[in-house]
């Protein structure tokens, strides 16, 4: 029985994206952040996008000053990064996603 499978699921990289409606930027954070995941985590990842114009307590409770804003809760350490992920490079190096 193969094992490696089983442990790659269940430590999934977790992300919370938070928007402001469907503005350019945020629109342009959600596709490069999902480009970024679908190439380098296959899957592995769990994704909450969270727009502030609808749910202003989670931004609060964040402590969000600017938007778009990209939270990596899992695995540690937890990584913030503002704008919209257009910077590949920079993005993977500051997730500790680049090899």
């Amino acid at each position: 029985m193969d094992n490696s499978a089983d442990e790659n699921s269940t430590a999934k990289h977790k992300f919370i994206l938070f928007v402001s409606g469907m503005s350019v930027k945020s629109g342009h954070a959600i596709e490069n952040l999902r480009r970024i995941c679908d190439k380098h985590l296959q899957g592995n990842y769990e994704l909450d996008i969270i727009d502030i114009s609808r749910d202003t307590e989670q931004a609060v409770a964040h402590q969000i000053v600017a938007i778009p804003t990209l939270i990596k809760t899992y695995p540690a350490p937890r990584r913030i990064i503002i704008g919209d992920l257009s910077d590949q490079e920079k993005v993977l190096k500051i997730l500790n996603l680049s090899e």
